[in-house]
């Protein structure tokens, strides 16, 4: 084709665009965020803008005001003076309700997930929040839960215990007592756990959740065989590391290397404790060596689990440089005694554990590459504050207060980097932890002279305070500081494989 011709079809194709781009244009809006400082982290934008939404799609970032495009009806958001960011994704979220929605979305969560534990049976656990959810919601698939269908013994009750622990059921007596056994047994048939991780995947798990310091029956072998796993599905490892200490973190970097399994090492905060420097070090070589490892931290000083785990056994006190007084009963906010220690163990229950140096909080702050995520725990009246302020803390204290880090590597690190870690697992991704045009309206508007987090691990859970409205999926969850009560736009988000 001669040029001439060239210019006449490209002139041609722009007259036949040109109505479809007008009408782009015109189209009312369902809901416009006017006048606030628009952030998104991939673009570098960083201006005063106007964002308007159509049905869960952001159509239009303009210098303009919008809201003369606002339909009859629209939701008109005031954001003038604050931030608005893409909504805040968290990937470590054991909290699964509503209740503890509740305290995510006044936080700027528009995505909670559970990604370290996991769960065993996705499709229940799907259908259990089908409906009720106000942000979104997905898991990975639990090989802590899965490799009991491998165990002698335990397997033959296997699918009670999975549904049960996917829906967040009471499990039995007996069945409670066994799958503590189980944590120190090993797995003998490696298939039949391999083919039980590989159906979750198709029902929608977003990877392998890696909690082994929790069963530490899964000797060395057993856990490199699920990196092989990883690699061959092509799906990442969420890793809860086999201890407190260097060469756990070295175990899954290997692992990783020498699979080319993608990997994400959780609250490596908690997991390094005074190694963290070293493992810090250990991942970014890694990283500059190609190996695909990302890592999180959540900022504060006190770890939470149940007092019964395998991370109480014996020796304890040494391995984590703890007395009984570092403890806290979650439910009545007490410091434990050696006695108490022992009563409670017994019963059962969740504790607040103070063990890290702030100086190794802010380390993880201000090292790039590390995401910001909450290990949120399910909701209870005197759970960890991390439930509860995370990201709010992150923004007033580490980045207003402290000048730890600047506002806009806090957003990255809460939103771009997160969604970048799972596009690939799940494509829908692509289009969210970003403001620009045909993303995903999930959105938090803040205000950064005031956001603070106000949980304390003295008193129940509190709201944090200076998120100023909340959109999920084109929807306002918080307006003007206040939840809206019975709204639930959360959905799945999915792997790749259930459109495959």
């Amino acid at each position: 084709m001669n040029s001439r011709l060239r210019r006449r079809s490209r002139a041609l194709f722009l007259v036949l665009l040109l109505p479809a781009a007008l009408a782009a244009q015109e189209r009312d809006l369902d809901l416009v965020v006017t006048g606030g400082r628009v952030i998104d982290p991939e673009t570098g934008l960083d201006a005063v803008r106007d964002v308007g939404v159509v049905r869960n799609e952001i159509v239009a970032i303009s210098r303009e005001v919008l809201q003369n495009r606002l339909k009859q009806g629209g939701v008109l958001l005031d954001a003038s003076g604050k931030v608005v960011s893409p909504g805040f994704i968290d990937l470590h979220v054991h909290g699964q309700s509503v209740e503890a929605n509740r305290f995510q979305a006044m936080d700027g969560v528009t995505t909670a997930l559970e990604l370290e534990g996991g769960v065993p049976r996705m499709a229940s656990f799907i259908e259990s929040r089908t409906g009720n959810a106000i942000v979104h919601y997905g898991a990975s698939a639990s090989h802590g839960g899965l490799r009991l269908v491998g165990i002698p013994g335990v397997s033959e009750v296997a699918e009670g215990v999975l549904e049960a622990e996917s829906t967040g059921a009471e499990l039995v007596i007996e069945h409670a007592n066994l799958l503590r056994d189980a944590n120190y047994a090993g797995v003998e048939d490696t298939e039949a756990v391999h083919q039980a991780i590989a159906a979750e995947m198709r029902a929608g798990a977003l990877g392998i959740g890696l909690p082994h310091q929790y069963y530490p029956g899964a000797d060395h072998t057993e856990i490199f065989h699920i990196f092989e796993l990883a690699a061959e599905l092509d799906v990442p490892i969420y890793c809860h590391v086999r201890d407190m200490a260097i060469s756990a973190v070295q175990e899954v970097i290997s692992n990783a290397t020498a699979t080319g399994a993608s990997l994400h090492i959780v609250h490596l905060n908690s997991s390094s404790l005074h190694h963290l420097p070293v493992n810090l070090a250990l991942i970014k070589g890694a990283r500059d060596a190609g190996v695909d490892v990302t890592t999180e931290a959540y900022p504060y000083t006190a770890a939470s689990t149940g007092i019964s785990s395998a991370i109480f056994d014996e020796g304890w006190q040494e391995k984590l440089g703890m007395t009984y007084g570092d403890i806290q009963w979650q439910d009545t906010g007490e410091r434990l005694t050696e006695e108490t220690f022992n009563f409670f163990q017994e019963e059962g229950g969740t504790v607040i554990m103070h063990m890290m140096d702030p100086e190794m909080i802010e380390l993880a702050m201000r090292t790039p590459f590390v995401m910001v995520a909450s290990d949120g725990m399910p909701y209870a009246p005197g759970a960890h504050p991390r439930t509860a302020g995370t990201f709010s803390r992150v923004l007033g204290r580490y980045v207003r207060d402290w000048g730890v880090m600047t506002l806009n590597d806090a957003l990255r690190r809460m939103t771009l980097m997160p969604a970048q870690r799972l596009q690939e697992v799940a494509p829908l991704m692509r289009r969210k932890g970003r403001i620009q045009i045909g993303a995903i309206a999930d959105i938090t508007v803040f205000d950064p002279d005031t956001i603070i987090d106000t949980a304390t691990f003295e008193d129940d859970l509190t709201f944090s305070e200076g998120v100023t409205h909340v959109v999920v999926d084109g929807v306002p969850v918080v307006r003007d500081g206040a939840l809206i009560e019975g709204v639930f736009p959360g959905k799945p988000l999915l792997s790749r494989f259930t459109s495959e």
